[in-house]
């Protein structure tokens, strides 16, 4: 194992080998149940551990290596002092030379103090391993003393009376990098190619007597990762390497335990360009932690059965993984993962550092406490730990960050499996009264750290008592849309609703009341929207949210980011809609869902502005949360007012207004395209147009308001976001006809 073992044969401690359990997710992103429904559970099952971290003593430096066993946690890295939970760096502090304990269930330290010192040169621990009996810690590294005790970048201490043993001496020749140990074994990975004066290259054993054992596997780059499996009988090894007793396997290999014969290789199985930096097991599998640099990497975990060293499963985020544990069927990780849109999860986005999966299933789990990068490289964190004490089951975290759930705390960080004290967020609300007759009360799915799925209860004009209850799924990139339809209503009544979001312990405060007033008659402008086939349509009637509700029965919401101005009057259309304003620097809205390609389609909008930096209006992009890397089909507004839609098929296709529209005035905006080719219209009347556009660029993407990269595109403006307003935002599946766009642009006096 890499930067350290859990010890984890120690009586049931450490690294919990527990059987996996299967888990079921929910197909899509969204189940809603109707009143009565059974109540969302503190935890969404596999997972076992809440997201909230609690207080831990930190380090001045990085966490590289820890162990864990009978409720003591030990970490090494590279540091020379403790201080306090909370209390800033340089204050408070107490020596801690490159090593330090804790109590598991308090997250201070104890009275074990140890020093790891170097005569020249930085020292650093970067490998712990715990005997099975608990009786022997052993630490690898750069050192060259524990406790002024002369070592060689490995050393056993009696965790009795944390002291260096004596009769534990051996030569290693240089940084020892990972350990795992058995009852009379230690394994040790890292950059060396001697031990004991003769040659082992990256890879060695001993016995618990310091005795140079003739297991050999020679690997030819640097060695990161060792792993005894639960059997006994092989070890697996990881790093950087190619060559392995001469025998092509990069990063990866399985060995004899005993002779440290190659059994299984792994030619080809990982990119070049990609390093193991962590291993660990389970009853049936073998989980690697992956980093990779340059074009093509591959940066995340692969389960492997142990019963054939095959693969089960491999996730491809991106952002290199450091750590890997596994407790009751979850796989948690440490990275600093920011794009998992290839396997289903968030599109490129910031870095998240924590994550957990099923050992069955490499789909993420709801369980997203974070860390910053810190310090260092940065990656964030390091490594993990796990143990028991009184009763709760402790995840320690190490590494190189400073924050810790965006509050300060640095070098670790620990989570138990409870008590769960974090509530969801507030609900989003949003109220339509388009139908006549009802109220449709719609509302964006929150989030919380460690539970998917949510209850939702919805509470009418100030009652007690909940008038609808429902369940939804939900995760940080996606949100679902939910809506419920109030039809106890008569026309011309006006409600109030407020909403709340329990994870089945902690209940959310209840939103901000949103009041609507029953409809006589149907609204012509949006009733024709819908009639003609909408597939999202965000009339931005949202007070100070990141909420834009869909009006469709595809409920297919979206984010507003940069806290835009919200409920502008008058609007651009005659009612009592408003609209939303944009601030041409960062203020944009995104689709929840990644859609695929639409290979004909209409984009609908209103816009009013009097720019002269022009920006996009409304396009497809690849990426949500930053500017898009893909981006075609789009409509945007040149420094000179005028009108521009472009696709990409092969090239940039354009057509482009010959008049301008940043005068200050609604204009209705419309871009199709079919196997007519591309049109633009602006209020009501086609402006431009080009017959032999019929195809756009093939990526799945998400809808966006507001703002998106323009880079390269024909009469490129100064900026890439619009500033002005906006209103009325429809997508169809199908490219409208112009009779129909015309009907649409005069309905917007009401008629």
């Amino acid at each position: 194992m890499m930067n350290g073992s859990t010890g984890r044969r120690q009586r049931g401690q450490g690294r919990v080998r527990a059987a996996s359990a299967a888990l079921c997710l929910f197909a899509g992103a969204l189940t809603a149940t109707a009143a009565g429904a059974s109540p969302a559970a503190a935890l969404t099952p596999p997972v076992a551990l809440t997201a909230d971290d609690l207080t831990t003593w930190q380090t001045n430096g990085i966490v590289w290596s820890m162990a864990a066993t009978e409720g003591t946690v030990y970490a090494g890295g590279t540091f020379s002092t403790l201080r306090p939970p909370d209390a800033a760096a340089g204050t408070s502090e107490q020596p801690a030379v490159n090593f330090a304990a804790f109590d598991a269930a308090t997250g201070a330290p104890t009275d074990c103090s140890l020093s790891f010192t170097l005569s020249s040169g930085t020292a650093t621990v970067r490998a712990l391993a715990l005997s099975p009996d608990g009786e022997t810690l052993y630490a690898g590294g750069q050192f060259g003393a524990v406790n002024g005790v002369g070592v060689s970048n490995i050393a056993a201490v009696d965790t009795a009376t944390c002291t260096p043993r004596q009769d534990f001496k051996i030569s290693v020749s240089a940084t020892v990098r990972a350990l795992d140990v058995t009852a009379d074994t230690v394994y040790l990975a890292g950059d060396f190619n001697s031990v004991g004066g003769q040659t082992r290259n990256k890879f060695a054993a001993v016995t618990t007597g310091a005795d140079l054992l003739p297991w050999t596997a020679n690997a030819d780059e640097v060695a990161r990762a060792v792993q005894v499996t639960p059997d006994g009988q092989h070890v697996a090894l990881g790093g950087d390497f190619f060559t392995v007793n001469g025998t092509t396997s990069h990063a990866l290999a399985v060995v004899d335990a005993t002779t440290g014969a190659l059994t299984t290789s792994y030619p080809g199985f990982i990119p070049n360009t990609s390093t193991v930096q962590d291993l660990t097991t389970d009853a049936t599998g073998l989980y690697t932690a992956n980093e990779g640099t340059g074009g093509g990497v591959f940066d995340g975990r692969i389960a492997i059965d142990l019963d054939d060293y095959q693969q089960r499963w491999r996730d491809t985020c991106l952002g290199a993984t450091q750590a890997v544990l596994v407790h009751s069927g979850v796989l948690y990780s440490g990275s600093h993962a920011h794009d998992c849109a290839s396997m289903g999860g968030f599109a490129d986005q910031p870095r998240k550092h924590l994550l957990a999966q099923s050992v069955d299933d490499p789909t993420l789990l709801p369980w997203f406490p974070d860390t910053n990068d810190g310090i260092g490289e940065p990656v964030g964190p390091r490594v993990m730990a796990q143990t028991d004490k009184g009763g709760r089951h402790y995840l320690w975290v190490g590494g190189e960050f400073t924050t810790v759930n965006g509050a300060g705390q640095q070098g670790l960080t620990r989570f138990a499996d409870g008590p769960d004290t974090g509530a969801p967020w507030v609900p989003n609300v949003s109220l339509s009264t388009v139908a006549p007759g009802q109220i449709d009360v719609q509302w964006q799915t929150s989030f919380d750290t460690d539970d998917g799925e949510l209850t939702y209860r919805i509470y009418k004009d100030g009652a007690s008592t909940p008038v609808h209850t429902t369940t939804g799924y939900s995760l940080f990139w996606d949100r679902p849309q939910l809506k419920w339809t109030d039809t106890d209503v008569a026309v011309g009544e006006t409600h109030s609703y407020r909403i709340t979001a329990s994870d089945g312990t902690n209940t959310s405060a209840k939103s901000p009341a949103q009041s609507a007033t029953v409809a006589a008659s149907t609204q012509g402008y949006p009733a024709r929207v819908l009639s003609d086939g909408a597939s999202l349509y965000w009339r931005y009637d949202e007070g100070t949210s990141t909420f834009a509700a869909d009006t469709t029965g595809g409920l297919n919401s979206g984010f507003l980011r940069n806290a835009p101005a919200y409920q502008q009057t008058p609007a651009a259309i005659a009612g009592d809609s408003t609209a939303i304003g944009f601030d041409g620097t960062s203020e944009y809205a995104y689709s929840n869902r990644r859609h695929a390609q639409p290979t004909r389609f209409t984009v609908e909008t209103w816009i009013k502005t009097t720019t002269t930096r022009g920006g996009k209006i409304i396009g497809f992009g690849n990426l949500s949360m930053q500017n898009s890397t893909r981006f075609d089909k789009h409509v945007y507004m040149s420094n000179e007012g005028r009108l521009v839609f472009g696709v990409y098929s092969g090239g940039r296709r354009t057509v482009t207004t010959t008049g301008s529209y940043n005068d200050g005035a609604w204009h209705h905006v419309v871009a199709t395209q079919g196997p007519a080719g591309v049109a633009l219209y602006v209020d009501g009347q086609l402006r431009a147009a080009n017959l032999l556009y019929t195809s756009n660029e093939n990526y799945p993407g998400y809808w966006r308001v507001g703002g998106d990269n323009l880079a390269n595109w024909a009469n490129r403006p100064t900026s890439n976001f619009f500033a002005g307003q906006i209103d009325e935002t429809a997508v169809y599946p199908t490219a409208l006809s112009a009779s129909t766009v015309s009907a649409h642009y005069a309905l917007r006096t009401g008629g």
